[in-house]
């Protein structure tokens, strides 16, 4: 069967990559083929080469301060006959962009059967994280199968009426990803002072923009002057936004790096030295506990309550009091710093690829193709 994998930005591109090579590896049963739209130009190259994916479709729609109803305006109409000359049995997209929106509603247009991956992640507010919570909701609306990576996603998706066969609990891809990347990732390139314990950072939400986002870089510049051996690695995403904040209030001390944004194996070679990590990212609640790292979320809500409930992320907004504090918690108090590192990560064990692919035979042909056995973290019951 056809399978036409779409995506357009860094993020998706990881989380895709174990899916499209599990694909290509069962070749006898699936035909394979990759379109990205490149919302997140750089970015998104850096990821096909890592993990060596070659599109047959390059959109190429990125453009200066694009937004997201001229991005799904863009991807729609660019969309519509890749759909028509390649006739996929299903398309699948993943997680919360404006590509995976858009696509999903293309394919439905055309009639063709859209596959969820990160399928039922809420934070049960439309307009926070913007635009990607209704851009999932709408995505899962438009979908045939739903790939949950936890069971407290597949409880949202059946609380909203999805059919209980469209859904599968897969684990999440990104944790089979960075398994295989650390595994062949080096000593970071990137040179940091010696000695140091190391925070990385990320922050680069829509919403964060003005000062919310002064705010978190203010708390971060008193967190390394009240702790001398602390280090901030910060790759700054490219929207002027973020640049302007960072680099006014961040730029020029020599215990803060700055960097444009990395590569991904780089990026994970940072992790693995890493002591905690700050961010507002939805990848990295999720990755960072993989390799036993903390995370402190630079929001007031998370699609990611497993986390919160496990133990390994803590949310505290933006305010700079909530911020300094809670960073400063974390590195001066070990056994605070013990209890969220040593909690078990409750989104994979690496084989979320593997459940996809057989639930996606199971649903179109049927016998003797049956629906994986579902994933459930360690300790927990099997869904």
């Amino acid at each position: 069967m056809r399978v036409l994998s779409v995506f357009g930005t860094r993020p998706e591109a990881i989380k895709m990559a174990p899916v499209i090579s599990e694909l290509s590896r069962r070749a006898i049963e699936f035909d394979s083929r990759v379109c990205v739209t490149a919302q997140h130009r750089e970015m998104l190259d850096q990821v096909l080469s890592v993990f060596e994916i070659e599109p047959e479709y390059d959109l190429d729609l990125m453009t200066e301060n694009q937004t997201p109803a001229g991005m799904t305006a863009s991807a729609l109409s660019a969309l519509d006959p890749v759909l028509t000359e390649t006739s996929p049995n299903l398309v699948l997209v993943h997680g919360d962009t404006t590509t995976t929106m858009t696509a999903a509603l293309a394919a439905f247009y055309r009639k063709i059967p859209v596959g969820h991956v990160e399928a039922g992640l809420r934070t049960h507010d439309r307009y926070f994280p913007f635009p990607e919570e209704m851009n999932r909701v709408l995505t899962d609306s438009l979908s045939t199968l739903l790939f949950a990576p936890t069971a407290g996603s597949k409880e949202n998706l059946l609380r909203e009426g999805a059919a209980p066969d469209s859904i599968t609990v897969t684990g999440n891809t990104v944790i089979d990803a960075l398994l295989d990347v650390a595994s062949r990732a080096g000593p970071p390139a990137t040179e940091l002072p010696e000695g140091k314990r190391l925070v990385l950072v990320t922050a680069h939400r829509r919403e964060s923009f003005g000062t919310p986002l002064e705010n978190i870089c203010r708390a971060l510049l008193d967190v390394v002057e009240s702790f001398p051996d602390v280090v901030v690695l910060y790759p700054v995403h490219m929207n002027p936004n973020v640049q302007r904040a960072a680099r006014a209030i961040l730029g020029g001390h020599d215990r803060i790096v700055l960097t444009e944004p990395l590569p991904y194996v780089e990026f994970v070679s940072l992790l693995k030295v890493s002591y905690l990590v700050v961010t507002d990212s939805g990848g990295l609640q999720e990755e960072a506990p993989a390799l036993g790292k903390p995370v402190l979320v630079l929001r007031h809500e998370t699609e990611r309550p497993e986390a919160v409930g496990a133990g390994t992320v803590r949310v505290i907004g933006t305010e700079y009091d909530a911020v300094l504090g809670e960073c400063s918690r974390l590195l001066s108090d070990a056994s605070s710093y013990r209890s969220m590192a040593e909690a078990v990560n409750p989104y994979g064990d690496g084989e979320a690829s593997g459940r996809i692919a057989a639930a996606i035979l199971a649903h179109f042909e049927g016998a003797p193709f049956e629906r994986p056995r579902e994933f459930a973290p360690a300790g927990g019951a099997p869904c």
